[in-house]
């Protein structure tokens, strides 16, 4: 457990840090679009690569036939917030994006947790999960 948790810990530090890096890429190449590609086109090939030497076989291709629609989608949340972080960073600064994001992910969980929605376990909106959602929209605003 508790190395799920330094994993996350982990990835959450380097989410701002991803940001101000792709921010200084979008400066040099000139648009945040082409440096959010160019972030996805390394993280694509990484993935390949470490995928590739950790299996050994490929993906099981034959059942992506009967995935819903939305499994295909997650690629294209990542596009989207790889690009919106890229753009708000050098606008914003490093500590109100991740703000402005960590209060995007915590309604967006609330509500997938709430309707047990994409095959999630089911947990009750409570009034405590409410006053932290409350507090973490507050910091955020703060934040700014």
């Amino acid at each position: 457990m508790w190395a799920y948790v330094a994993l996350a810990g982990a990835a959450g530090a380097l989410l701002p840090l991803q940001a101000a890096i792709n921010a200084r890429l979008a400066r040099l190449v000139g648009s945040p679009l082409w440096a959010a590609a160019i972030s996805g086109l390394v993280l694509t090939v990484v993935l390949t690569l470490i995928a590739a030497a950790s299996m050994r076989a490929g993906p099981r291709v034959y059942s992506l036939t009967g995935s819903p629609w939305w499994a295909w989608t997650g690629g294209l949340c990542g596009a989207v917030v790889l690009s919106a972080t890229t753009m708000a960073a050098p606008r914003l600064g490093a500590a109100s994006m991740i703000a402005l994001v960590m209060a995007g992910q915590v309604l967006c969980s609330l509500l997938l947790d709430t309707g047990g929605l994409l095959g999630l376990p089911v947990l009750p909106l409570s009034a405590k999960r409410l006053a932290a959602a409350a507090l973490l929209l507050a910091g955020a605003a703060l934040m700014r």
